[in-house]
């Protein structure tokens, strides 16, 4: 048994030719005792007939039996399709002519057809992955990550990078998402951590003198799923040495370019530069998506004598008040689309949405309609006009609050407006950004501590070390995130690289020596054997891909996912153990043994 060419492979050239194929069934046609098969492999189908008086009686019969997912090998020969020609199909102006046909196996009725066409509910599809994966949609997903894989290790070969392999099991540290523990036999009551990322060991790649380090790397989180993320993934992650903010950037935006023209065919142009302070300005978010405008406007002042008191209450309480425009929207957002956005932003936190319509001249009273308007004075009115370049059919919404609520709320609402209302963005739309510079610490309302906003080795800003103690609200990090159209597809920093510095930050956030020691002694010990400046930062390859892909779940474009419940249905994990397991491991469990569940019949 060999194949002489892949089932969508053959052309016009192979004409004349006798072919050997192996594939899968993918459907049966019966024309007038004539008998048609698509036989399908990953790299296409082809259409072979099956005619009596040239495969002969026994294998025409034997096609006759054929049904689909059946595996099959056949020999025939190449012609031409004539006047039949499928344009829609890579192999659509030939046909073979089967001269033996060999059934290598059968298959039971599948659950679903498979069928890139076909709807087929999620649930049977992870249930029967590998039947999934048979369909065109995944194969080309997990063909463009072969590639996008490939072609990233060709960029940093190079690039002068070198790719090291770094430990799944590592030491517990704290301070980053929750890990997966694994329980050590031979050290009773010890556990290991799943390394969540690299990150500890690129640095101390950095101090051992591999001035430039690369890894596709599996990582694990112990944190709630959702459409964009999962418990294991895979970051194209790197580290380098004697480098600036700069330097990392140009390198990350240079893989992308080349993933970006190899694989869609896109120049992706050089990238905007935005601040934190400004993205969470203009767009309310640390990941603004460019694709359409709709800026928020501040609008604190103006509010201070709008004679909305609404506004004027929550800004002399130390809020602020800003808007946006949703332009010509007027008539798409009806009112009971405004109820309903109104919902939304409840959820977020907020009280309510103040908006306005405007439904003619803006220069006249009666356009300003809703039941923000009839509270603002005259004067406010034709200020705010002129602050917000409003036209008819326009509609404003505004929040008034503390400044990160009103971040969150309005920022929200945009991507909502934006991407679900009112339609603004296409397929095949790649916008871009680079946001940098972010605070090096959040403040924790609840424990009354600051808290590193990326990680407790992130450099701060020369200028700003002297407030690292005195005043940690102040102090920006060297760090900087990849976005594309709302999404943070890959982020870093620079790192810490002296003893002082890293002394400063750990006191701000309340770890003591002692704590440090314990926690990140191994790093602190590595630190003080002449560790060079370097910094480094990380892509999520699978969010990267969904997004190439346009797929609707990261789930798409990876090979054997969990649900969004944390559950593999293929394998139905987890399971329980036994109790020899257990006590090999010296653990014990409180919890109820799960029911069996019963096969899904076929």
């Amino acid at each position: 048994m060999r194949r002489t060419q892949t089932c969508g492979e053959l052309r016009a050239a192979h004409i004349g030719q006798t072919v050997t194929l192996n594939g899968w069934v993918q459907n049966r046609r019966d024309h007038g005792g004539i008998i048609f098969i698509d036989l399908r492999d990953r790299s296409g189908l082809t259409q072979v007939t099956f005619d009596p008086d040239i495969c002969g009686k026994d294998h025409h019969e034997l096609a006759n039996r054929l049904r689909s997912e059946w595996v099959i090998e056949i020999v025939g020969t190449v012609k031409s399709r004539g006047e039949r020609t499928n344009p829609n199909l890579g192999t659509g102006m030939i046909e073979v002519f089967v001269t033996a046909l060999t059934v290598l196996n059968k298959s039971e009725t599948p659950p679903f057809e498979i069928d890139e066409h076909a709807k087929v509910g999620e649930e049977a599809r992870l249930k029967h992955r590998f039947l999934d994966l048979r369909r065109a949609p995944m194969q080309r997903n997990l063909i463009m990550r072969h590639r996008a894989t490939k072609l990233a290790r060709d960029f940093f070969d190079a690039q002068g990078f070198i790719e090291i392999e770094t430990p799944s099991l590592a030491k517990y540290t704290p301070g980053g998402a929750r890990n997966y523990l694994v329980p050590s036999r031979v050290h009773p009551g010890e556990f290991y951590a799943l390394a969540e990322s690299p990150q500890l060991f690129k640095q101390l790649l950095m101090v051992a003198g591999y001035d430039r380090y690369v890894q596709i790397a599996r990582c694990f989180r112990d944190e709630d799923l959702r459409n964009d993320r999962q418990m294991e993934f895979t970051q194209i992650d790197l580290e380098m040495s004697f480098v600036d903010m700069h330097d990392v950037m140009a390198v990350g935006e240079g893989m992308v370019r080349t993933i970006w023209k190899e694989i869609l065919g896109v120049e992706v142009p050089k990238l905007r530069h935005m601040t934190w302070d400004e993205g969470m300005l203009k767009y309310g978010s640390d990941k603004p998506d460019l694709r359409y405008g709709m800026e928020i406007v501040e609008l604190t002042d103006w509010a201070t004598t709008s004679g909305f008191s609404v506004f004027q209450t929550a800004v002399a309480a130390g809020g602020v008040c800003r808007a946006i425009c949703a332009p010509k929207s007027s008539e798409v957002l009806t009112r009971r689309t405004l109820d309903a956005l109104t919902e939304f932003v409840k959820g977020l936190g907020a009280k309510g949405l103040a908006w306005i319509k405007i439904g003619g001249d803006p220069t006249k009273t009666e356009s300003w309609q809703g039941p923000a308007a009839k509270n603002i004075t005259e004067a406010a009115r034709g200020d705010l006009a002129k602050r917000m370049n409003v036209a008819e059919g326009d509609v404003l919404f505004f929040a008034a609050d503390k400044l990160k609520g009103v971040c969150s709320v309005l920022g929200a609402l945009r991507v909502e407006l934006g991407t679900n209302r009112l339609g603004l963005t296409k397929p095949g739309q790649w916008e871009f950004l680079w946001l940098h510079s972010a605070p090096a610490f959040e403040f924790n309302e609840e424990s009354r501590t600051w808290a590193a906003n990326h990680h407790p080795f992130t450099a701060p800003y020369d200028a700003d070390v002297d407030k690292l103690v005195s005043d940690p609200g102040a102090v920006r990090s060297k760090s900087y995130d990849m976005v594309l159209n709302g999404n943070e597809i890959g982020g870093g920093s620079i790192r810490i690289h002296d003893s002082a510095t890293q002394s400063k930050v750990f006191q701000s956030l309340g770890i003591s020596p002692e704590d440090a020691q314990k926690k990140f002694g191994f790093l602190l010990h590595a630190l003080s054997f002449g560790a060079p400046p370097h910094g480094g930062m990380a892509f999520g390859l699978d969010r990267l891909l969904m997004l190439m892909a346009n797929a609707e779940s990261i789930r798409d474009v990876i090979a054997f996912p969990k649900t969004q419940k944390a559950r593999d249905e293929m394998l139905d994990c987890p399971n329980e153990v036994s109790e020899r397991q257990l006590k090999e491991l010296h653990l014990v469990t409180t919890t109820e043994p799960r029911a069996a569940q019963p096969l899904a019949p076929h």
